[in-house]
Order: C-alpha cells, then sequence, then structure tokens
C-alpha cells in the first residue's frame, strides 16, 4: 500500500488540444492516492505507453471507436506496474498487469472495464508487455494474418513502419515468408527500416517522388497494413494488387481533425475489388494469451524485436507524446516512473 504521505501526480484534460499544442490542453495536478472500491484495484505505475490513437479521446467527436474523454478528466493510457492494493478476489496484491489507467503515479481500475491483464513475470525486460507481446503486437499480429490474410510470397506495405505497431507488423509479415515494404518519414527512418528491420525497401514519404517509389514496388500490393490513412492511403489504392486486402489500424492522418477529409481514390475499391477492413485491440483481447505464445516464441529466438523510446519522470510526458505526431520517434514510446 501507499505510504500515507505519498500523493498522486497525475495530468488532466482541461480542453481540447489544438494540433499538438498538448502544453496548453493538459495540466499536471497533484492529488490524494485513490483508494479502490469494491471489485477495483490500485496499480503503482511503473510505465506508461505512449500511443498516437489516444488523441482521439481528446477531441469531442463522438463517432470514435469510444466517446471523448470529459474535460476536467485525468488522461488516460496504457499503463504497466503492481497491485499495490486489491479488492477484487481475482487479483491479489503483487500481481504485474497491464491496463488501461491513467497518466499518474497511481490507477485505480476496475478490471473488467479497463482490459486489466496479468503478466508472466518471467518476461525478461518488462516493457516487452508493451512491446512485442502487448497490444501493438496483438493488433499487428490480427492485422497481418486475419485481416490481411497475407501469405509467403506475397507483397505486403506498412505505412508509419517505424513506429510501435507498424515496426512489428513488417516483422511479422517477413516472418511469414512476405516481401516486405516499410513507408516512414525521413532518411534516418529509411536507413532504420533497411537496416535494423531488414525490410525489402522502404518509401520515404516526405522525399519528392512519392508516387514514384511506390510505383518501383512491382507487382502491386497485396497487403497494405495502413497506420496513417487520408493522403497516403489515397496513394497507396491505385498500387494495390487486384483483390489486395487493406487492414487499417491507426488513422494518424486525421485523430486530430473533427471533420477528416474523404479519400478521392475510393473508387479503387470497386475497380481493383479491394478488400478494407478495419480492426481494433479490444475486439480480440481475449485471444490475448493464444496470440502471446507465438509471439514469445518469435522475441525469444530474436525475430521479433522492438525498438524502445524512452522518457523518464511523469512531468516529462507531453514532450515524449509529442514525438508520435513530430515524426521524434523511433519504436515504441514509454514514460518510466520511479517510485
Amino acid at each position: 500500500m501507499p505510504d500515507s504521505s505519498h500523493h498522486n501526480r497525475f495530468w488532466r484534460l482541461e480542453r481540447h488540444p489544438v494540433g499538438s499544442d498538448f502544453a496548453g490542453a493538459l495540466s499536471f495536478q497533484v492529488g490524494p492516492v485513490p483508494k479502490p472500491a469494491d471489485d477495483e484495484v490500485l496499480i503503482a505505475n511503473d510505465l506508461i505507453s505512449l500511443d498516437a490513437g489516444t488523441r482521439l479521446w481528446m477531441t469531442p467527436r463522438t463517432d470514435g471507436y469510444q466517446p471523448p474523454l470529459p474535460l476536467g478528466s485525468p488522461m488516460c493510457g496504457l499503463v504497466l506496474g503492481k497491485i499495490i492494493e486489491s479488492r477484487h478476489p481475482a487479483y491479489p496484491t503483487g500481481t504485474l498487469v497491464r491496463a488501461f489507467g491513467t497518466w499518474a503515479d497511481y490507477s485505480c481500475v476496475a478490471p473488467a472495464a479497463t482490459g486489466l491483464f496479468a503478466l508472466d513475470g518471467t518476461v525478461k525486460d518488462p516493457r516487452e508487455h508493451l512491446g512485442s507481446l502487448g497490444m501493438n503486437a496483438w493488433t499487428a499480429f490480427v492485422g497481418i494474418t486475419d485481416v490481411g490474410k497475407a501469405r509467403p510470397g506475397e507483397t505486403v506495405l506498412v505505412s508509419a513502419a517505424a513506429g510501435a505497431t507498424g515496426m512489428l507488423a513488417a516483422q511479422i509479415a517477413k516472418i511469414m515468408g512476405c516481401r516486405v515494404f516499410g513507408i516512414a518519414g525521413g532518411p534516418a527512418k529509411s536507413a532504420f527500416l533497411r537496416d535494423w528491420l531488414k525490410l525489402d525497401g522502404a518509401v520515404d514519404y516526405k522525399a519528392p517522388g512519392l508516387d514514384a517509389a511506390l510505383d518501383a514496388i512491382d507487382g502491386g500490393i497485396d497487403v497494405y497494413f495502413d497506420n496513417v490513412g487520408g493522403p497516403l492511403l489515397d496513394a497507396v489504392l491505385p498500387r494495390m494488387a487486384h483483390y489486395g486486402r487493406v487492414a487499417v489500424s491507426g488513422l494518424m492522418s486525421s485523430y486530430a481533425e473533427e471533420s477528416p477529409a474523404p479519400l478521392k481514390r475510393f473508387d479503387q475499391v470497386l475497380m481493383r475489388r479491394l478488400t478494407i477492413s478495419g480492426l481494433f485491440s479490444p475486439d480480440f483481447m481475449s485471444r490475448g494469451e493464444q496470440i502471446n505464445r507465438v509471439l514469445r516464441r518469435w522475441t525469444e529466438d530474436g525475430r521479433l524485436k522492438m525498438r524502445f523510446d524512452m522518457t523518464y519522470g511523469l512531468e516529462h510526458i507531453l514532450s515524449a507524446y509529442g514525438k508520435l505526431f513530430d515524426g521524434g520517434n523511433i519504436g515504441k514510446v514509454l514514460v518510466a516512473l520511479k517510485h
């Protein structure tokens, strides 16, 4: 249990951000450590996962995959830590868990409502529970295998391929015997895709000649794992192979937009008989243990790996979060807390 002298520092959403001005929208607060009610647990957060999809929660949009976060609420996100106080019979004190908690020192959660997942303490690097064994990896696995239906020898293209979900999707496609290309922004990220991930090619969307670079992927794209949407998706659709599959994992280009721009090349869905499907991790959370049996084997034999972008200190979370939207990160963005 926390010492009675401890307080809980947390970030609170005060207003809807304009663009990437998160400092003007969130405030750093100090309050009492929350007390769990019946069937709740209190987690001492060790790591906070920063994910671009949470940007949508900060908007007033009501057509997202979950309701917007009310103004005046603590900011929410995925956390990892140990339960230090429990009033839930299935989750005793001391259990290492991952859950949707708060950007705070402590998260008080109801397991059933927050996707709480008890973690395997034998994993050497606990960060992997937010990396190659985490929800980004589950999304990548389901997107490539179930939605994309990638087969050996096919061509797979991944957008935001230097980000957490993208790099995992690209590696999984390689493991499955596909020819894999990644899209990222800038020479450093393009080199990362070629040299660290060993992809078959990299497309720099910030460089001149995007259309020509996509045209150079000969034979058409069988599977497009998309984390971006918007104009980039428009550019890819005419380069899809007939009967290709598009797995929409994210829409980074429009999370901050109240009225995202419509696609201009949606006609290609008919012309090329494409299948487009969105995927959302809570839809397959029940398969987590099954998926992790495969992912852990690939991780331990070195075929699946994650690059971590670490920030230390809860007070620095906004600068870390901003990297997701200005291209400042490679890999999984995490904030580590000390207790």
